[in-house]
C-alpha cells in the first residue's frame, strides 16, 4: 500500500483499485485484480490478533486502512470488509479458534469470501420476524443440522463461499439454551440457491439473496448465541458502514474542491464564490467530526470495550452526513454532477446505501434513546382515556351520558 495525504492525516492508498472504481461500478463486478491487491496488502488481516493470523493493528490504524480502501472503491471495500472484519470477527468471537481455524485462515488469506446472512425478504431490523431455522438432521440425514430459509439483500451472497447465518433453533425437549444461533454454512453444496438484486448504489458489490433448502451444517458449526449478546458483535458492521460514509464524503469533497478551482463562471473561479466556499467549509467540518468519532469508537472496540451506543451515534451521523456532503458536491458540479458515469453521481448513489445498510439509522436513534433511559421502543397496547383520568372518573364521559339520558 502506498501512502498519500488527504484531509489532515496520512493514510495508505490503493491506487490500482481507485483507478478501476468507475469500471467496477459500470460493470457491476469487482475485478479479480482488486482482490489480489487487497490480499497482497495485508488488509484482510488488520482486524485480528496475531494468535489467529492477524496483524494486531490498533484502532486508528484499522480506521485509516478502512477509509483508504473505501475512498478507492466503496463497493470493493464493502465486500472485503464485511467478510474480513464482520464475519471473521463473529466467527472468532462466538466460535472455537481450534475448530474454526480453517474458516478464519480462509477469510484472512482471501481464499474464502463470507456473507453475513441476517436480513430476510420481509424482515429488516426486527429480528423477531426472522424465519430461517436450524434443526437436527436426524439419523437419516447423517447427523449434524440442516438450515432452511431465505436471506435477502445480503452483501456477498451471489459470490460467497461461506455464510455466517443468523437463525432460530428448533429446540428439543429439555433444551433450555438460547433461541438463536449462528450457523457457519458452506454455500458450495446442494440446496443453496443464489440470486442478485439490482440496486441504486454500491453496484460493484455482490448483493442479493440466498435460498437455503435442507442445507447441511456440521454440529460444530452451529453456535447457540443469545440475541442480546450477538447484537454487541454486530456493531462491527455499524462501524464499517460509518467509515465507508466518511470515505465517500471525503472523495466527494475532494472532487468539489478540484472542480471549484478549475471551473470559471461569471469571470471568476467557483472557488471564489462565497456560497461555494460555505458549502465546502461545512463539508470539511462535518467530515472531520465524523472521522474523529470513528477513531474514538475504533479505539474502544479494538480494546475489547463495549462501544455500542457510541458506534450507533457514529453510524447515524456519518451516514447522513455523507448524503449531505455528496448532495453539495452534485450542486457544485451542476449538470455534470447528475450525469451517469460522473464520479460525484456515483458517490451520491453509494452514500444513500450506507444510511440503510447494516442497521437503519431511524432504528439506531431509538436505541440511543433507550440507552439514555427513555425505555424500549416496543409497541404496547395503550388506552388513551386512562392517562387523562376520564376512564376512571365516574362523572366523566360515562357519567355525563347518563345524566343527559336522565334529563
Amino acid at each position: 500500500m502506498n501512502v498519500q495525504r488527504h484531509g489532515t492525516d496520512a493514510a495508505p492508498s490503493f491506487p490500482g483499485i481507485a483507478g478501476r472504481a468507475a469500471d467496477t461500478d459500470a460493470a457491476a463486478r469487482i475485478p479479480a485484480q482488486n482482490w489480489k491487491e487487497i490480499t497482497d496488502s495485508g488488509y484482510l488481516r488488520l482486524f485480528h490478533p496475531r494468535k489467529i493470523g492477524g496483524t494486531g493493528a490498533d484502532g486508528p490504524a484499522q480506521v485509516a486502512a478502512m477509509e483508504a480502501l473505501a475512498r478507492a472503491c466503496p463497493s470493493t471495500y464493502w465486500s472485503a470488509t464485511v467478510s474480513a472484519l464482520l464475519c471473521a470477527n463473529l466467527i472468532s468471537t462466538y466460535g472455537d479458534h481450534d475448530t474454526h481455524a480453517r474458516l478464519l485462515d480462509g477469510l484472512l488469506s482471501g481464499r474464502l469470501l463470507a456473507a453475513f446472512a441476517v436480513v430476510e425478504t420481509s424482515a429488516g431490523s426486527d429480528a423477531g420476524t426472522y424465519r430461517t431455522t436450524v434443526r437436527r438432521a436426524g439419523p437419516s440425514g447423517g447427523g449434524g443440522f440442516v438450515v432452511n430459509g431465505e436471506k435477502s439483500r445480503i452483501t456477498n451472497a451471489p459470490d460467497a463461499d461461506l455464510a455466517v447465518t443468523l437463525a432460530r433453533r428448533e429446540k428439543g425437549p429439555g433444551d433450555d439454551g438460547p433461541d438463536w444461533c449462528l450457523a457457519f454454512v458452506d454455500l458450495r453444496q446442494p440446496g443453496v440457491h443464489r440470486y442478485e438484486i439490482p440496486r441504486m448504489g454500491l453496484r460493484g458489490m455482490p448483493w442479493g439473496g440466498l435460498v437455503l433448502t435442507d442445507v447441511q451444517v456440521a454440529e460444530t458449526d452451529v453456535v447457540p448465541v443469545p440475541l442480546d449478546e450477538l447484537s454487541e458483535g454486530m456493531t462491527w458492521g455499524w462501524l464499517l458502514v460509518s467509515v465507508a460514509a466518511v470515505a465517500i464524503a471525503e472523495s466527494a469533497l475532494a472532487a468539489s474542491v478540484r472542480h471549484a478551482r478549475d471551473r470559471v463562471s461569471f469571470g471568476r473561479p467557483l472557488a471564489h464564490m462565497e456560497g461555494v466556499q460555505a458549502q465546502i467549509a461545512e463539508s470539511r467540518a462535518q467530515i472531520d467530526a465524523a472521522r474523529l468519532l470513528a477513531r474514538r469508537a475504533a479505539v474502544e472496540r479494538a480494546a475489547g470495550r463495549s462501544a455500542r451506543t457510541l458506534i450507533a451515534m457514529l453510524k447515524i451521523y456519518a451516514t447522513e452526513m455523507a448524503v449531505e456532503v455528496t448532495a453539495r458536491a452534485v450542486q457544485i458540479h451542476g449538470a455534470g454532477g447528475v450525469t451517469e458515469g460522473h464520479e460525484v453521481a456515483r458517490l451520491y448513489r453509494d452514500a444513500q446505501m450506507n444510511v440503510i445498510g447494516a442497521f437503519a439509522s431511524n432504528r439506531l436513534r431509538e436505541q440511543v434513546a433507550e440507552a439514555m433511559g427513555l425505555g424500549p421502543a416496543v409497541y404496547r397496547a395503550f388506552d388513551w382515556l386512562r392517562p387523562s383520568g376520564l376512564g376512571q372518573d365516574p362523572v366523566g364521559l360515562g357519567g355525563l351520558s347518563q345524566q343527559a339520558e336522565a334529563a
